[in-house]
């Protein structure tokens, strides 16, 4: 009787698995892991950049130093790079890896139907390792966008895949397990690096860089950027999380494109499934005045719903450039919908030495390479904020600052532009307490000695 009921259990599993028909028959290949790969398969891209670069040529050297322009242009070579890539917006948005297109004199994008289009890049961080591409068309297209997964869905163990362009080959799927989650808590303006990274056992091999992980849903929950060498299936990928931190981060007011005028909004939309659910809002920004909260649902914006985190984030840049800078949302919150109006400002209004100086009683600049080799510093070697002056009594003079030291970060939180540094203070309480990265040149006769310290102090 025992095995007659687990005969029957098994058969009446079997019959509810979501196995699909062919021909009025049932076709058991069809399992989930087919259903992810045909579900978002037609977001995956291949990418090709090509960079122009100077062919160092001993001999051509030796002959344009001699002839000068006479010997003519130096010789060009073009390099040829192959990655992957996936569309997140029906415009044409593509999400990739920094070290995949970034510094590329051409970038070319195929889709897994064939078609190829040339694309740009638009924003990107190395230390993010994340970037965005925009592909060119010259009529209206809509293109087939993969689906965030929720943060933090993971589960130790679920089979993953990873989709991509290894070694050119295009159209590629590797299955694993997801072998381990990120192994630290996120942390702001910092380089992502292993302890951060989904870890799994998918292939990924030269060339996936760039190209989602995906679950049996075939939503993202990260995308693929590194394998261990040493190791033998252990490869890599950028949580979702951190992937749509990065990107609300980056293309932002005030991170803005082409070059504009970084404006100052004060709050982060996580990107994703609509609607689009406010992340996080900072203290005194103008987000925070005008009322908005963690956790309110963007219903609106400028009285149009917004269709994806692009359009959202291009409308709030849109607007940031218009005198006056005003934005309105309406949000759901809880049961109750709300009409906000913000007012964007200006970042060196409020991010600016004053402010700085103001919180912690040093006044700071950015570290030119001219100012660093006037210290004696390489040009390169250090990145942060110069103190250029210190006032009596402050806690800047009383934890020991003083002119010509360099603060790299400030609660573990990079500080290359002192804007960077003055939005770490906002928010902190008089007395709370900072802990600043320095960097102490000191002059040992002819030559700059370089030490680290750390020093906490109390915000005034």
């Amino acid at each position: 009787m025992k095995i007659f009921q687990r005969h029957f259990a098994l058969t009446a599993a079997l019959a509810a698995a979501p196995f699909f028909t062919l021909g009025g028959e049932l076709d058991p290949r069809r399992d989930s892991v087919v259903e992810a790969v045909q579900r978002a398969m037609p977001s995956v891209v291949n990418i090709r950049t090509e960079t122009l670069v100077e062919r160092h040529d001993p001999y051509e050297r030796l002959l344009r130093e001699f002839w000068g322009p006479m010997f003519g242009r130096p010789w060009m070579e073009k390099n040829i790079s192959l990655g992957s890539g996936v569309i997140i917006d029906e415009e044409g948005w593509v999400l990739t890896n920094f070290h995949v297109a970034w510094r590329a004199t051409s970038i070319f994008v195929k889709l897994s139907d064939g078609r190829e289009f040339e694309a740009e890049a638009v924003v990107g961080t190395s230390f993010t390792d994340i970037a965005l591409l925009k592909i060119k068309t010259t009529k209206p297209e809509k293109f087939s966008a993969i689906k965030f997964a929720a943060d933090d869905d993971l589960l130790l163990g679920e089979t993953v895949l990873a989709l991509g362009n290894p070694f050119g080959l295009g159209g590629s799927v590797t299955r694993g397990i997801l072998s381990s989650k990120t192994r630290r808590p996120p942390r702001e303006n910092q380089a992502l690096e292993v302890e951060d990274w989904l870890q799994t056992d998918a292939a990924i091999n030269p060339g996936n860089s760039g190209g989602p992980l995906i679950n049996l849903r075939g939503e993202l929950i990260g995308v693929n950027v590194a394998v261990y060498q040493e190791g033998q299936g252990i490869g890599f990928a950028i949580p979702a999380k951190r992937v749509s931190s990065a990107l609300a981060e980056m293309y932002s007011p005030e991170n803005p494109p082409a070059g504009g005028e970084p404006m100052w909004f004060g709050a982060r939309v996580r990107p994703g499934a609509l609607p689009l659910i406010v992340a996080s809002v900072q203290a005194e920004s103008p987000a925070a005045k005008a009322g908005l909260r963690a956790g309110d649902q963007v219903l609106h914006i400028n009285h149009r719903a917004p269709r994806s985190f692009i359009d959202f984030s291009n409308e709030l840049i849109r607007r940031a450039k218009e005198s006056p800078p005003l934005c309105s949302l309406t949000v759901q919150r809880g049961t109750e919908k709300q009409n906000l109006t913000v007012r964007l400002i200006p970042e060196k209004d409020y991010f600016n030495s004053d402010m700085v100086r103001q919180r912690i009683g040093a006044s700071v600049q950015t570290l030119t390479p001219e100012l660093a080799e006037a210290f004696g510093l390489a040009a390169t070697a250090i990145k942060g904020v110069l103190i250029s002056d210190v006032d009596p009594d402050s806690p800047a003079d009383k934890a020991g600052l003083k002119r010509g030291m360099i603060i790299t970060s400030i609660d573990n939180q990079d500080t290359r532009r002192f804007p960077m540094l003055a939005k770490a203070l906002v928010g902190k309480k008089k007395g709370d307490k900072v802990v600043l990265d320095m960097v102490i040149p000191r002059q040992r006769g002819y030559f700059i000695q370089v030490q680290q310290a750390k020093v906490e102090l109390p915000v005034r």
